[in-house]
């Protein structure tokens, strides 16, 4: 069995090889943290652990960078508009960004690196690249000479790129639009108190060259894998390739990963259009994280995925199925190898959740099966679903009362009772289910 990877580079599933023998360095880029991020963003974080724990699953040690850009157009407006200082700005919604990482159970990646910590390595490229004759300096600052570099726009298959006289300062532009972009912005008075003094000018870096020193940074010049959303392609990840290979004289990644949307009915979801929808939202509607991270499990990571209200409650009462069947589940110390394999089969298939879902609920529903507690354990190591975590939950005194009063009629087989204290809780927002310690409440949402 060999893991097959779909490379945007190339276009196809590729066998998966890393550089260092059991051991991968792998790149996400990270938040831009100048707001909430939304549940379209975690979607893509939801890919990055995937990836990282079934590499890991698959026995790999996974080199895994993450990058918190907290200087760019938008952290210095925002930090403006609310009139704070950048860093206790870019701290703030950091912070935020994590507390949302823990509550979807997404492993840390190993390294955190933030932009402004990185600011020496950023300077290196740039004097190299102009140094090498692809970049060059202009009146508002230094920018990257795409019509220098051959191979630019490779990964998002643009036609041959011509001489251009064209430039863009902006973080973010057109993309239908290739331009010299700039690595370098010297200062102006819309900066205020955010700038550099460097042997390239004083100013601060363009979005761009942010990740190519961070990741270069812990993992060389030369490394395996390379995620991110599928609005990444262009221009952030072309222009990472261009100015990354410029500059080493080597290939940048092996292997380029990118994830779906997560769209609305009426369109993509995105800040600028105000359709987002935040993980508090969805708590405060009742809905746990763990529910929304099953959610996008059903759907192959490249493919869109259509959030509805529908698709959640959904998710919901399947998930909520699942953690109570395997609650009831006996340890028999055993591992299922056949279901193992079938699980890793579809693992190996362009890392296929929704297939290696199905696997783990053909296991549940299999009679014959032994194994099942350590085998499912195992593949939640994956799914990272928390599916053996008993979740707390504060049950009032007067509650756990009646459950007691219903507990104490079924066993003097006083049924109407039982079923009578049964509709009584369930008015006051509490399903009791019978379990071999008695019973089981859970809060209804």
């Amino acid at each position: 069995m060999v893991l097959k990877i779909y490379n945007t580079l190339t276009r196809q599933k590729e066998d998966f090889k890393s550089i260092k023998e059991g051991e991968v360095g792998m790149y996400s880029c990270g938040p831009t943290v100048y707001g909430y991020a939304h549940i379209g963003n975690f979607r893509t974080y939801l890919l990055n652990d995937l990836i990282q724990r079934t590499l890991k699953f698959y026995g790999y040690k996974v080199n895994h960078v993450m990058n918190i850009t907290n200087v760019d157009d938008k952290t210095i407006r925002g930090s403006k508009k609310e009139g704070i200082p950048l860093r206790e700005f870019t701290e703030k919604y950091t912070t935020l960004f994590f507390n949302d990482f823990k509550l979807l159970n997404i492993v840390i990646p190993k390294y955190v690196l933030k932009a402004t910590e990185t600011i020496p390595e950023m300077v290196e490229m740039i004097k190299i690249l102009m140094q090498k004759g692809y970049a060059y300096k202009t009146n508002d600052g230094i920018y990257f000479s795409i019509s220098k570099f051959k191979d630019y726009g490779k990964l998002a298959q643009l036609d041959k790129v011509k001489d251009r006289k064209e430039r863009v300062k902006n973080d973010e532009y057109d993309k239908e639009n290739a331009q010299d972009f700039a690595l370098w912005k010297f200062w102006t008075e819309e900066d205020g108190d955010v700038f550099w003094e460097t042997e390239i000018g004083t100013g601060r870096p363009g979005w761009h060259i942010e990740c190519s020193a961070m990741s270069s940074k812990i993992l060389g010049p030369h490394f395996d894998i390379h995620t991110g959303a599928v609005d990444l392609i262009f221009p952030h990840h072309t222009n990472e390739i261009a100015q990354s290979e410029c500059c080493n004289g080597e290939k940048f990644v092996n292997f380029w990963i990118h994830g779906g949307f997560l769209t609305m009915p009426e369109g993509k979801m995105s800040k600028s259009i105000g359709n987002v929808v935040y993980l508090k939202t969805l708590i405060e509607k009742g809905y746990s994280p763990m529910e929304y991270r099953y959610m996008c499990l059903t759907t192959q990571y490249r493919m869109p995925l259509t959030f509805s209200e529908d698709s959640l409650q959904s998710a919901k009462a399947s998930f909520s199925r699942l953690k109570n069947i395997v609650e009831e589940l006996k340890d028999d110390k055993k591992l299922n190898g056949e279901y193992l394999a079938k699980f890793r089969e579809a693992l190996d298939d362009d890392l296929n959740a929704p297939k290696a879902l199905a696997v783990l609920w053909e296991l549940v529903r299999d009679e014959k099966a032994v194994g099942k507690y350590q085998t499912i354990k195992k593949m939640d190591e994956v799914f990272g679903l928390r599916l053996f975590e008993q979740e707390k939950i504060e049950i009032p005194e007067d509650i756990k009362s009646l459950a007691e009063e219903r507990l104490f009629a079924k066993t003097a087989k006083d049924f109407k009772k039982s079923d009578e204290l049964r509709e009584e809780l369930k008015a006051l927002g509490w399903d009791i289910r019978d379990s071999r310690e008695g019973y089981k409440l859970e809060k209804l949402s």
